[in-house]
């Protein structure tokens, strides 16, 4: 049992893990292409698709392969790179733009169903953190106060998988790596990285995807609920 290797601290990797980010920035983009629809009227504005809009943000978060990722500045060249694509050339919209998916991007986040309970029960035993490569931080989500460390990659300049992401969330813990556990989604990111360095590793699997990739996490859970078994404190 992970009991036995002494745990004192959790850090939780964020985007997909304790909130459903992906469908947020969906629903984001969605309001973006209506408000695009209501200023810029025509053939090219009605018939973008929200998956076009996201692959012209993949295409610009490219431009970051090696670096930290600069979410905001990803965001605004991609509403500038949409507004070339639907063929706009009038005053400038794409901070407007930003107006709209930052109204609904931190206004509809909300943790999953399974964060409250997990947090409750592991609260009084373990110092609870985050670790993300993301810019999600707990009082957007409605966690501001629940959490004893930190660490995003925005902040430090580094991303996980970086070894050095899982020492600074320990040396923030006032822990050890061995006494340090690490829940994420991504095998790569997450897992990975956590076990270069010696820190026990969960796989939040909440799709119940098939692992491919030959990394094998210490653990794999479905929900968060299922750490209080896997840390012999159920």
């Amino acid at each position: 049992m992970t009991a036995n290797l002494n745990i004192t601290a959790i850090s939780f990797d964020v985007d997909q893990t304790l909130i459903d980010t992906d469908q947020v920035i969906m629903r984001s983009m969605e309001s973006v292409r209506d408000e695009l629809i209501r200023r810029v009227p025509g053939e090219r504005t009605r018939y973008l698709t929200v998956e076009q809009m996201w692959s012209i943000r993949d295409r610009e978060e490219k431009d970051f392969v090696g670096n930290v990722r600069d979410f905001d500045e990803i965001r605004r060249r991609s509403f500038f790179r949409i507004l070339d694509h639907v063929g706009y050339t009038g005053p400038d919209l794409s901070s407007r733009l930003n107006e709209v998916y930052l109204e609904h991007r931190y206004n509809d986040i909300v943790p999953y169903e399974d964060v409250m309970p997990m947090l409750d029960a592991l609260e009084p035993r373990f110092k609870l953190g985050l670790l993300s490569n993301g810019n999600n931080y707990p009082e957007y989500f409605g966690l501001d106060g629940r959490f004893e460390f930190a660490v995003y990659a925005q902040d430090i300049g580094i991303e996980k998988p970086d070894p050095r992401t899982f020492q600074i969330a320990a040396e923030r813990a006032g822990c050890s790596l061995g006494q340090l556990l690490h829940v994420g989604d991504s095998l790569e990111s997450d897992v990975e990285g956590a076990q270069e360095v010696g820190v026990c590793a969960v796989w939040l699997n909440r799709d119940e995807e098939s692992n491919e990739t030959g990394i094998q996490p210490d653990h794999e859970i479905k929900s968060l609920t299922e750490l209080t078994a896997v840390l012999g404190t159920g």
